[in-house]
């Protein structure tokens, strides 16, 4: 096996388990092809993990196994697979569900997302590694959860930093249709996953939604960067006597209306506003409308630390915005998907929008992301959506 060497002291990370081998740390590169497996060595050439070899990223390698003596292979791929399945059985149950099935790192599968829509996966291969054992990881998916069909959506932007490029179309098995119909506590949602956002629909949310509902009843409800109706089907669902979805794309509003049909809720308490969000708040504050509850899942905002002052001026302003549109009493969910903007920062920057709009507020609840979307101890990073449920007093 090639061997990647560590500068001296820079394999602290490593014995701590993070998967990640920045360009800066290492002394001496192996001469392998992207995404090949190496061995990680420290400074004194003694092997402490493999990984896959990422000759253009920042992140030069990415770890398989903190076990050196550990075999990349189609055994290995198997064993990490199932475990991940064996991890969401219980969200697995419902065969027309939606589920994130591999979470990448946090799967011990760094750059590989398999998602499930009802009887299809959708794959997204984002880094090297995946993207060399890819034929692999279909085959083993295919053996351990049959379905109807496999999609890749290998589209987004960090396959560009990890020098490849971006591939979309059918795996394996059936093309997938126009529209996939899935289930989700009581609700079913269409979902586009050949042009979708991410892989077609927000899994990420699912406990966030549902959590939802008992703030709703009779209640006017404020839904930015709606996509396909996620939280607004919620808030029907929860009672509300109206629902104002506001998104840039006229093709999720759409969506959003057949979601409402399929589900029998009443299209004459919906107003769907196809405008740009910032734009549309400022029109509404100026018009001297108000609202009961407000949803803001906006999407990312920040892809690097360099943008991080920016995208915080982002986020103010929206919820600044937010807090002048709020009823006194009103509920606010908030949230952010930008893994660079930590917790404490967000939280701050809330009530420093909270400020700005002369009022106050308490928190009354964290949110995260559900459950098939795991954490691990080790990859903090993993972390990425943070929510907040604000309630104003004033």
């Amino acid at each position: 096996m090639k061997q990647l060497r560590l500068k001296a002291g820079r394999e602290k990370s490593l014995l701590r388990h993070h998967p990640w081998i920045f360009s800066g740390a290492i002394a001496a590169g192996p001469d392998a092809a992207a995404g090949e497996t190496v061995g990680i060595c420290n400074s004194k050439g003694e092997v402490l993990a493999v990984g896959a070899w990422s000759p253009q990223s920042q992140i030069r390698a990415r770890v398989w196994a903190f076990d050196p003596d550990s075999v990349i292979d189609q055994g290995f791929f198997r064993q990490r697979i199932e475990q991940a399945l064996q991890l969401r059985r219980d969200l697995l149950s419902d065969p027309d569900g939606g589920c994130r099935l591999v979470n990448a790192e946090s799967d011990g599968l760094p750059g590989l997302i398999v998602d499930r829509y009802a009887g299809y996966l959708v794959c997204q291969f984002l880094a090297t590694g995946t993207e060399y054992w890819r034929d692999t990881i279909v085959d083993m998916l295919q053996s351990l959860l049959p379905c109807r069909g496999i999609y890749e959506r290998s589209d987004a932007d960090s396959r560009n930093r990890e020098g490849l490029e971006s591939r979309c179309g059918t795996l394996a098995g059936e093309d997938v249709p126009e529209y996939i119909t899935i289930h989700e506590a009581g609700l079913y949602y269409k979902v586009d996953i050949r042009h979708g956002h991410k892989t077609g629909f927000y899994l990420d949310q699912r406990d966030n939604r549902i959590q939802l509902a008992p703030l709703c009843n009779e209640a006017e409800v404020l839904n930015a960067f709606s996509y396909t109706g996620g939280f607004g089907l919620r808030a029907l669902q929860g009672g509300a006597r109206r629902v104002v979805n506001i998104d840039s794309s006229e093709q999720a509003l759409k969506i959003l209306d057949d979601n409402v049909a399929l589900n029998g809720l009443d299209a004459g308490r919906v107003d769907n506003l196809h405008e740009d969000v910032f734009n549309c708040l400022r029109r509404l504050d100026r018009d001297d409308r108000h609202f009961d509850v407000i949803v803001l899942d906006p999407p990312k905002f920040v892809d690097s630390k360099a943008g991080l002052m920016r995208a915080s001026r982002g986020y103010k302003d929206i919820n600044r915005l937010a807090f002048k549109l709020l009823r006194p009493g009103g509920y606010l969910l908030t949230f952010s998907c930008s893994g660079l903007l930590a917790p404490e920062l967000f939280q701050k920057i809330v009530a420093d929008a909270a400020l700005d709009a002369g009022c106050t507020g308490v928190i009354l609840r964290h949110y995260s992301q559900a459950a098939d979307h795991p954490v691990r101890l080790s990859f903090p990073e993993g972390a990425y959506l943070k929510g907040l449920l604000v309630r104003k007093t004033d």
